[in-house]
């Protein structure tokens, strides 16, 4: 992600939060449907060993922070999910003993977890819980107080904007279905909240 230039990459903001892709022209202007799945993949640094605790970074501190700052703050509160994935072990990528579910075991899961999603949302326009606006979350969303408290505390330690907020309680309404759960539990928003890792950013506006 990180090859493209800040400013070609904050042109996708308008289009990611309206799902809709607007071209502007001196004979007219025109409006499309841009309803889209984005995955996106980047390297801490240059060199890609930032932060790698077996392999030193060549990188300057300022090249850093210069090569991180390609991805706009506002442009991360519109992902859903920020996953840090380092580099991993070649013993446990040797290892096939690990108790990770089957290929077979996750698409019924996700069968159910999408099954769940369109009795939910039968008499309405949205498909996912991904699509939820503000209202739709104050109709459809339900948690227990933990979890509810939760939210709140992270928000305010983590100064999370409301767009980040309602993507916190829209992916926990997610796991929660994958979890066959009517109700999010606390643990739903605690492993949300994982999902949002900014661990490896020097500096992000």
């Amino acid at each position: 992600m990180t090859e493209f230039s800040r400013d070609t990459l904050d042109t996708l903001r308008q289009p990611l939060e309206d799902k809709q892709i607007h071209i502007s022209r001196a004979v007219g202007s025109v409006t499309y449907p841009c309803n889209i799945m984005f995955v996106a993949a980047m390297n801490p640094c240059t060199c890609g060993y930032y932060k790698d605790p077996e392999k030193q970074c060549t990188c300057s501190l300022n090249d850093i922070k210069r090569y991180q700052s390609r991805v706009s703050g506002p442009m991360l509160d519109r992902i859903d999910m920020i996953l840090e994935i380092p580099r991993e072990n070649i013993n446990k990528l040797l290892d096939n003993t690990g108790d990770e579910l089957s290929s077979s075991q996750m698409q019924t899961s996700i069968t159910q977890a999408r099954a769940r999603q369109q009795v939910r949302f039968a008499d309405t326009h949205i498909t996912a819980n991904a699509h939820m606006g503000s209202k739709e979350i104050q109709l459809y969303i339900h948690m227990e107080d933990s979890a509810n408290d939760l939210i709140k505390q992270a928000a305010t330690r983590l100064i999370l904007s409301p767009r980040v907020v309602h993507r916190i309680i829209k992916l926990a309404r997610t796991i929660a279905d994958l979890d066959n759960s009517d109700l999010i539990l606390t643990k739903h928003i605690a492993e949300s909240l994982q999902y949002r890792s900014k661990s490896m950013f020097v500096d992000i506006e």
